[in-house]
This record gives structure tokens, sequence and C-alpha cells, in this order.
């Protein structure tokens, strides 16, 4: 190792059974135009047992710069801890085997983090789909309804973020901020992005780093991967004190009131009132937002599922937001650890 030049970027990249898609992942990254930079290529394998190893041994052979470690854990925090430590460049470049990258990505990844001094640049969630419940589900995931009007969701906005797709950063950042918090199974990367921001650090997204994201293809999945970020939102906001932004609280909020107001209802004609009430202008704004993402996208088609898409984003989000709540708060996380130990999958 002491004769190979150090790379100027590490690109890190967290996977478990991933045999079908690391191998076309893999050739995206080796074909990249890395203009001046030279890379290094660090996996941390989460102990699969798919076949993912073999093929990554054989491309790490034909290939020196593919390093690839251990992750006997099996999440993706200790996953990308595991590479830190093993990083060789003076920048750090984080990669998802499931996510599509222009062939300047890593290029305009270095660049804007030199251009702009920020602390974590990365693009924006461009999200697409393959199957129709998945483009609905893309398009979905575009709408500010869906994200709570997030910068990060919307593909033409530059500047400053409170936290960007993947990410990139000076190695020393993480002497200075600290590594990915373990404990963290989900949102590890809002909850470190939370760290940078509060020791007074910037985030920044450009448009020029251009990848595609593909989300959850069926509701099942979309359902069980926003209440996992909601049940994890709460930890973060509890170790912190401080939500990173107020949108986090809307839609537990949102399912709190409803809640109450559908228990209350049948003993109460304003509590059913305003159960009425509330229904309606949420699905006024579900069609509205529903109407206007159909017509950006050009796909009047999805419109009558769409409705069913927000309503997932928001009450799964909801849901896991308030049995975090009860985990971390109520109970001090001594139990529900089977469904602690699903998001692991």
């Amino acid at each position: 190792m002491s004769a190979t030049p150090r790379p100027d970027i590490s690109l890190i990249v967290p996977c478990r059974n991933e045999a079908a898609f690391v191998g076309p992942f893999l050739a995206s990254i080796r074909a990249q135009d890395l203009g001046p930079y030279s890379i290094e290529i660090l996996i941390a394998d989460g102990i699969s047992n798919d076949g993912t190893r073999a093929v990554l041994a054989q491309l790490a052979a034909d290939d020196d710069r593919i390093r690839v470690v251990d992750n006997p854990e099996q999440i993706v925090s200790t996953g990308l801890n595991r590479l830190i430590g093993c990083a060789r460049g003076d920048i750090i470049v984080r990669c998802d085997v499931h996510t599509e990258y222009a062939s300047d990505y890593l290029r305009n990844c270095a660049d804007t983090l030199l251009h702009t001094k920020a602390d974590n640049v990365g693009g924006p969630w461009h999200a697409e789909g393959k199957t129709f419940l998945q483009k609905a589900i893309a398009v979905a995931f575009r709408s500010p309804f869906a994200s709570g009007g997030a910068r990060s969701h919307d593909p033409g906005f530059e500047g400053e973020v409170d936290s960007v797709y993947l990410g990139c950063w000076r190695r020393e950042l993480f002497d200075r901020i600290g590594l990915y918090d373990e404990e963290m199974v989900r949102n590890q990367d809002d909850e470190h992005n939370l760290r940078i921001r509060r020791a007074g650090g910037v985030i920044w997204q450009s448009p020029k780093i251009v990848s595609t994201y593909y989300p959850r293809a069926s509701l099942k999945a979309l359902f069980r991967q926003y209440a996992q970020y909601g049940f994890w939102k709460v930890r973060v906001i509890q170790k912190h004190r401080v939500p990173a932004s107020i949108r986090h609280l809307i839609p537990a909020s949102f399912v709190v009131i409803c809640v109450v107001l559908a228990v209350l209802a049948p003993y109460s004609h304003p509590a059913a009132y305003l159960l009425a009430l509330l229904s309606f202008a949420y699905l006024l704004c579900s069609l509205t937002f529903s109407a206007v993402a159909s017509a950006h996208a050009g796909s009047w088609h999805m419109l009558p599922v769409l409705p069913v898409i927000f309503f997932a984003y928001h009450f799964a989000y909801g849901y896991g937001f308030l049995r975090g709540i009860f985990e971390f708060g109520v109970l001090n996380g001594r139990t529900n650890e089977a469904f602690r130990q699903i998001t692991r999958k």
C-alpha cells in the first residue's frame, strides 16, 4: 500500500446482498470522468450471503483501486465509519449502489466542495421509477407536499440546505465533527448533518451534482421505510434536543390530532366537525398537489394513485415518529427491540 499513490478522492459505499447491482454500479463508477482527480473505491460488505462478496472479489482483482472491508454489524452507519477509517483521500464521497450517477458526478462533488468551502456538499434528490407505481412514488417524492418543502427535493435549487443526498466532505471534517452515530440504524446522515450545522458548518446543494434515486417500488415498502425514518428521527431530536426542521414534527402532530378527534367525535359535535373539516382540508390539499404533480410530470394517469401515495408518506412517518416517542421517551428504549431490529433489513 505504501507504494500506491495517495488518491484525491475516497469513494465509500456500504452494501449488503447486492449481487445483481454492485457490478453495474462499479462499472459506472469506473467510467466516471474524473478530470484531474484520482480515486479509491472502498466498499463495506455487510456479510452478504447472495454472492455479492464473490462479485466484489473478482472486481477488486481486476482493479486495484477497489478495496473491500467487512461490516459485521450490517448497518449503514458502522459500514460508513469503517470505510472512513480506511480512507486515504483528502476528499470523501459517499455513494449508494441503487443510485445512478452522471458521468461527471465525482468531479463535480470535489469541485463544488473546493469552490464553496462548505463542510458537506451534494446534489438534489432526483427520483425516477421503472414500474408504474415506482414512477408514481417518484413523482410524489418530488412534490413539496410529500417532503414538507425540503429544498433537497428541488432539482433546481443551489444554496445552503439542512441536508443533502449522500454527501461529499473533506477528510478532516470527521476528525472535527466525529463519525456517524452507530446507534442510528436510520437517519444517520440527518444526525451527522445536524451536528455539522450546530457546529457552525455549511451544507451546500448544487444542481451540477446529478444523480438519480430510485425510491421503493411498493406502498408496503414505502410505508415501512418512512415509518423507520419517523421512528429514528425521534432519537435524533432526543439526542440534540432540537429538530433539524419544524417539518419533521408535522406528520406526527397531524396523526395525533386526527386520532384524538376520531375518539371524541361520537361524543362531541365540535370534535366531529373539526375532524370533518381537517379531513376535507387534507383531501383538498392532496388532490390539488396530486394534480400539480401529475401536470409537471405529464402523467395524468397517475392522478388517481397519488393521493394514496401522499397519505402513505405522511401517515407512515407520523406513525413511526409516535412509536419512536413511545419507545425512546416513555419506555426509554427498553422494549420494542423487534421493531428496531427490522430497520436493519
